[in-house]
């Protein structure tokens, strides 16, 4: 059987991921000289009440490569594949990490698999993933699949707030005062690999009209879109959007997850982001 790595970016909880069957490493969110694991150390909750009282943006950094020994150790003994299911390289460390770690393990067949996204879109190509493990596909199956639902994926995000992109680097100190004068709300998009800007709105009533606008313009009707809706501490919000998209998609239930804190730390707490698959 092909063994499966993925890490928190794919926006599964501990929980899920286990009974996924999964190998799941976190990501490490600093605040100074303070580091922390987001699989047991910080959850979502605490990250946002931390990050509220501090000065300073934390930064994050991908799994350290010592981190994959323990799994590799263990699934290399098999004489299986492994294939590592790695958000996007141009907006993660990730795979650089994973290629660092499995220089260890010259006879093993390991696969590095750079999906372009992540958040809830990597959790979904990772359970995709895993339902072709369990359905007896052979790894290079699952690989190829992997590879060609990843230009199926469409994300987009609605940013509560410009402050935590202005502190990131993404929009200077006068744009960012001057936006949030009018009330300005981003929306951005995952593009070839990296976060871009798509619109922006004045108000977020507005915003959240383009938002869905632009959601239903690509998503497909009925179960074959996978919609997913993904949220940074605004469960009522994500709640009320997938009612709504629950409706105009027609399908019985969105999953709704909630982003991991290395997301939060570009975009904020308040944003809210829907992941779907566009049609073959």
């Amino acid at each position: 059987m092909t063994h499966l790595i993925a890490d928190t970016l794919s926006c599964l909880s501990i929980e899920e991921a286990a009974n996924l069957g999964l190998s799941y490493l976190p990501q490490i969110i600093i605040f100074g000289d303070e580091s922390y694991r987001d699989d047991t150390e910080m959850d979502s909750d605490t990250f946002i009440e931390r990050l509220k009282k501090s000065d300073i943006l934390p930064k994050t950094s991908a799994p350290y490569p010592s981190l994959y020994n323990p799994f590799l150790d263990k699934l290399t003994q098999t004489g299986e594949p492994i294939l590592l299911i790695c958000p996007s390289k141009k907006m993660s460390g990730t795979v650089r990490s994973a290629e660092t770690a499995v220089v260890d393990y010259p006879d093993a067949d390991i696969r590095i698999i750079d999906t372009n996204t992540l958040g809830s879109a990597l959790g979904s190509i990772v359970k995709k993933a895993v339902e072709w493990q369990q359905g007896g596909l052979s790894a290079d199956e699952i690989e190829q699949n992997i590879l060609e639902i990843s230009k199926r994926s469409r994300t987009f995000f609605l940013v509560d707030t410009l402050e935590y992109l202005h502190k990131g680097g993404r929009i200077g100190a006068a744009e960012a005062i001057f936006g949030s004068m009018l009330q300005m709300k981003p929306i951005l998009g995952i593009n070839d690999g990296q976060i871009e800007a798509v619109t922006t709105e004045r108000t977020h009533k507005k915003a959240m009209a383009k938002f869905v606008e632009l959601i239903l313009a690509e998503c497909p009707q009925g179960e074959e879109g996978y919609p997913m809706i993904e949220h940074g501490g605004v469960p009522g919000q994500a709640q009320e959007l997938a009612e709504l998209l629950k409706n105009k998609l027609g399908v019985k239930s969105i999953p709704i997850t909630y982003l991991p804190p290395a997301i939060m730390v570009h975009a904020g707490p308040g944003v809210l982001g829907v992941s779907f698959f566009v049609a073959e």
